[in-house]
């Protein structure tokens, strides 16, 4: 799926060149003023809005909501549902009838009388018409309201200072303009905003303005600039927080933002995936058949008939049976249930068009942690550099953990959890965050790898504590505190303490190191700097234990064709224990420097046969992901953190769940409700089952169509009278139509979706020039037999067609001639419904129909429920109305023995079919 949309030229309107002019106008006017002068402009305040000034804020500068795509009218979703190609032709099948068959006779024009009125046809294909697009307007107002609903169940929120509340969480589109928004690493900007105050703040506003490297933001007043893109004090909804932190006043909301501006401006269709593209391209060839079809019958009727008007009707008729009038609704139905069934399973649907790619991945990539891990990380271990159980180690974790105002993850949670739970036993945590206060910090980011915290006790003393991943910590010690005395970091030392990490690391811990160091620079002047000549204190040993599905969800995946790959920040010890004890074997494993050292060339090579990539920056793991789709790889990646979005928004298939960060949900494709690659393993099976039944309609209906156009060349070039007659011909097509409706709901053989499954056009075409003719051969045959042999019997007393005027004169050689069409027509239409529709059961599976794969209930009932129904009509007062009489019941002695041998032929071409081409579907 193109991830990025296509590239489109908009044009403005005058309307929305003034909404983006005035934007501007309101975006300049906050970054170059004072944040006092725009609080007050604003009606807003530090300590936040009330519920009134909320309420009228909202009134003047609209909600928070932006126009992502043009609602449709109930009047234009339902024109949309009605009128298409194949909608077309029937209405103007029906407009002839209607005049050929009511208005003619009533008006006794073109030598039609009023004993020549017949509006069956036409009463035919209106409900035709209703019964298609009907099934079509409500699957697809069924499936539209599933997906609300669904993306209803994933909540997006940010925090705001409001009525005097420091920090109050709401949802997105509740936030109005002169909101005070606190953001930290990992959030969304909610809207555009105006920055009061930063702490080492950088922004990614990529996908606003293509920029590759985070933006700082700042609080400062800027200076006036070209763009408005370029101030440095102000943020855009859709950018998100790299690393940092901030408060800021919101300026903008809703389509009032950059953003939405520019989403109200594309907003429109949503961009056609590869797969409605090939199902289209399908439609299109039936079509194109039905054009060369359709004047070719036309000529040779009315060449061979004299009856230029029958020829005419006849040959629209044609086209009407070579149309798969449901094609649309049962792709939609297909989907619509795909995605219900997937959210029984735990799995949401952003976008229905995604169904079918979910189920082509051949590649899961996923982080380590919470997928293969319980996500519920525990503090085992707080050791001093001797390896002892300390305390103090403990304190200074909290301080770090508690005080700083970044993205907590797990295990900061851990630390301060750990700390209240010992609170009891040891009076030196207790009160501990009230004992001191925060003078400062450095929020984490992936780059260093740490993160800093400055407190100040009652007693006045300062100190700075840094914890992080040990070779990084290692990197900005100086000093170790050791057997007692603070001691210098010697090479010695160093690989001691390297080794005592490598042991716990060895036993699936995760470990981090704590770093202190006394007085340093004063706010202000304290930044990265500082970071230097620390005195190393202990460690932090984190264990997240692994979830007891994962080993069967990764056998479950494997055995499904879906290779998975882990793509991990952790180290490569931790992982590779992990993924031992899951029983996951490491062929081969990558770290993030080895991928430095590659070519594309090279990575892609070595990513074949690369399981686990350990020590990745979030661009390293976009790279691997990257390479894998241009290796041929239809690559799903499946994460939840802020390090995890890029490589998501390059995948195929973008996985999170809804406790993910926001940026990770946005970037999303599929949503899961439970973070578990079973849950995972269920939502591909399902992905599979969907389009497995989409491909089966789609070949049913060209084979099916194909084989029909040799059958009527031939009986058009052939016969003296028309094979079945328009009306005839159009029951026939409405009633297989309708026992095709419940393919959605049909069984998947396992072998089918035990492998990964890609869109291929160009095996319908093959599909339709193998089958298609084999039903035509018994088409033929069913002629030779009702022209020789069963009329003649039944109703001439041995004489052919073509032979009555000779025998037969007047009133009676109309009756006769009648009665022997319509008995022929009978025939036809009878073994036409049951080759037909016995098809379906021959090509929804590779393997012996009835026997080793059977159909879904619905399927069954509707299929031989359409057979019985055409059966039974030649002997019943509808017969007569539509040009049939009753069929003698030896007749059935021909067409039992017929089916049996077509379904016998159809089985042979089929495994033919199978040994040259590999797979049927």
């Amino acid at each position: 799926m193109n991830k990025k949309g296509t590239n489109k030229s908009v044009r403005l309107t005058a309307q929305q060149t003034a909404l983006r002019e005035k934007l501007n106008q309101r975006i300049e006017h906050a970054a170059t003023n004072p944040i006092e002068d725009l609080l007050k402009s604003l009606h807003a305040s530090l300590h936040g809005l009330d519920e009134e000034t909320v309420s009228v804020n909202r009134d003047k500068y609209g909600s928070n909501k932006v126009t992502r795509e043009k609602q449709k009218s109930l009047a234009k979703r339902l024109a949309e549902a009605f009128i298409n190609p194949f909608t077309a032709i029937l209405f103007f099948l029906a407009i002839v009838s209607t005049m050929t068959d009511i208005v003619f006779p009533i008006f006794s024009m073109w030598g039609s009388t009023p004993d020549d009125f017949n509006p069956v046809t036409v009463i035919v294909i209106v409900v035709m018409v209703l019964i298609s697009g009907t099934l079509r307007f409500i699957q697809e107002s069924r499936s539209g309201n599933a997906a609300e609903k669904l993306l209803a169940m994933i909540t997006t929120t940010c925090t705001v200072t409001r009525d005097g509340q420091e920090r109050v969480e709401i949802p997105l589109d509740e936030l109005v303009v002169g909101d005070i928004v606190h953001l930290s690493a990992g959030d969304m900007i909610p809207a555009d905003v105006r920055m009061m105050a930063a702490k080492d703040l950088f922004v990614s506003q990529s996908s606003l303005t293509g920029e590759s490297e985070p933006i700082e933001k700042t609080g400062n007043v800027s200076a006036q600039k070209e763009s408005v893109t370029e101030y440095t004090n102000i943020a855009f909804m859709g950018s998100n927080v790299v690393s940092g932190s901030a408060t800021a006043v919101v300026i903008s909301t809703g389509d009032q933002t950059l953003f939405g501006s520019m989403a109200s401006a594309l907003a429109g269709e949503a961009v056609e995936t590869s797969f409605t593209r090939g199902v289209n391209a399908v439609s299109w060839v039936l079509i194109r058949f039905m054009v060369v079809m359709v004047p070719l019958v036309f000529f040779i009727n009315g060449f061979t008939k004299n009856d230029w008007l029958d020829a005419f009707l006849f040959g629209i008729s044609i086209a009407v049976g070579l149309t798969p009038e449901m094609l649309p609704m049962i792709v939609t139905t297909c989907l619509a249930k795909g995605a219900v069934s997937m959210s029984q399973k735990q799995t949401i649907v952003k976008n229905l068009n995604s169904i079918q790619n979910f189920g082509a991945i051949d590649i899961l990539c996923t982080d380590k942690t919470g997928t293969l891990t319980q996500d519920k990380v525990v503090l085992e271990y707080h050791l001093n550099v001797n390896g002892e159980e300390d305390t103090r180690v403990l304190r200074h974790a909290y301080l770090n953990s508690y005080f700083q105002t970044g993205y907590k993850n797990l295990m900061d949670l851990a630390v301060i959890h750990r700390t209240e739970e010992e609170e009891a036993q040891d009076p030196k945590l207790v009160d501990l965050s009230e004992n001191y206060v925060k003078v400062d910090e450095i929020p984490f980011d992936f780059a260093r790898r740490r993160l800093t915290t400055v407190v100040k006790n009652k007693s006045g003393k300062t100190q700075m504590v840094t914890k992080g991943a040990v070779e990084e910590m290692l990197s900005i010690c100086s000093f170790a505190d050791c057997d007692g005395s603070v001691q210098p970091l010697t090479d010695a030392l160093r690989q001691r303490i390297l080794d005592t990490v490598s042991n716990l690391n060895d036993k699936g811990f995760r470990v981090l190191a704590v770093a202190q160091k006394s007085n340093p620079s004063p706010v202000g002047a304290f930044g990265v700097k500082d970071e230097c000549d620390m005195v190393l204190i202990g460690y932090l040993a984190f264990l997240d234990p692994p979830k007891e599905s994962t080993a069967d969800a990764i056998s479950a995946l494997k055995k499904h064709g879906v290779i998975t790959k882990i793509l991990t920040g952790d180290n490569d010890k931790v992982t590779r224990t992990i993924c031992k004890q899951v029983g996951m074997e490491v062929r081969n494993m990558l770290l993030g420097a080895d991928l430095d050292r590659m070519s594309d060339a090279e990575l892609a090579k070595a990513a074949e046969t690369t399981d686990v990539f350990a020590k990745l920056t979030p661009d390293q793991k976009s790279r691997v992901v990257s390479v894998l789709r241009e290796n041929g790889h239809t690559v799903g990646y499946m994460g939840d953190g802020i390090n995890d979005a890029a490589a998501m928004k390059v995948a195929d298939i973008g996985i999170s769940v809804d406790t993910a960060v926001d940026v990770a949900k946005e970037s999303a494709d599929i949503i899961l409700l439970e973070k578990d690659l079973m849950v995972l393993d269920d939502g591909i099976i399902e992905g599979r089952k969907t389009y497995a039944n989409m491909i089966k309609y789609i070949k049913m209906t060209a084979s099916s169509n194909f084989g029909n156009m040799f059958s009527v060349l031939a009986a058009s070039a052939l016969l003296p009278f028309l094979p079945m007659m328009s009306l005839q011909l159009i029951l026939l097509n409405l009633i297989y139509d309708l026992s095709c409706t419940a393919i959605p709901w049909d069984n998947v053989d396992e072998e089918f979706v035990s492998v990964p499954r890609k869109w291929d056009a160009s095996s319908v075409g093959s599909f339709m020039m193998w089958l298609g003719p084999t039903s035509s051969i018994f088409d033929f045959t069913t002629y030779a037999f009702m022209y020789f042999v069963f009329c003649p019997i039944f109703v001439s007393h041995g004489v052919l067609f073509n032979d009555l005027a000779t025998y037969y004169s007047g009133a009676e050689l109309d009756a006769m001639q009648f009665k022997y069409v319509a008995m022929f027509q009978a025939g036809w239409f009878v073994e036409s419904m049951w080759s037909q529709t016995l098809v379906i059961h021959m090509i929804r599976t590779p393997k012996l129909p009835f026997i080793q794969s059977h159909a879904s209930a619905p399927v069954m009932f509707l299929t031989l429920t359409g057979i019985a129904v055409l059966t039974v009509i030649p002997f019943t007062p509808i017969g007569p109305a539509l040009g049939f009489v009753a069929l003698p019941a030896i007749y059935f002695a021909y067409l039992i023995p017929c089916i049996l041998l077509y379904m016998v032929l159809a089985t042979s071409v089929k495994k033919a079919y199978v040994r040259h081409y590999g797979e049927l579907l």
